[in-house]
């Protein structure tokens, strides 16, 4: 099975910028005015352009909004130096939601990107989650 990821944004060209400067993705497919594909990560990315305050699904009452929001699934980065994206993360629009934190599997930087959607970045330690996974 394919996972494909999808992020909802209202500004197309702006979500392409942010996601190639700090996540190193490149545009592959366009879909004319309203969706491009990114790749260069594990999975495809799709940027798809849905207006804020549409509607989030017909079986909600949710609308969509860009301003910082929490939903239960959001994306992980695995980067080299996490301070380094950070950085650049920032530069081009991110939000910072606290310190830095280090773990026993590595460091995480807990973000959210222009569009208020969660991403982290990671940055594995030592064995990474080996560090703290169960052993068989």
């Amino acid at each position: 099975m394919d996972i494909l990821v999808n992020i909802d944004v209202d500004d197309l060209a702006k979500a392409v910028a942010f996601y190639e400067t700090v996540a190193a993705l490149r545009v592959g497919r366009r879909f004319g005015p309203h969706g491009v594909e990114m790749l260069g990560a594990s999975s495809p990315i799709y940027i798809l352009v849905k207006q804020e305050g549409t509607a989030a699904s017909v079986a909600s009452n949710d609308r969509r909004r860009y301003s910082r929001h929490w939903t239960p699934v959001h994306l992980d980065f695995v980067v080299a130096d996490v301070d380094a994206a950070v950085g650049l993360a920032l530069n081009a629009g991110a939000t910072l939601e606290g310190e830095i934190e280090t773990r026993r599997w590595g460091r995480i930087a807990h973000m959210a990107d222009p569009f208020g959607h969660g991403i982290c970045f990671l940055q594995f330690l030592n064995a990474g989650y080996d560090e703290i996974a169960d052993k068989p």
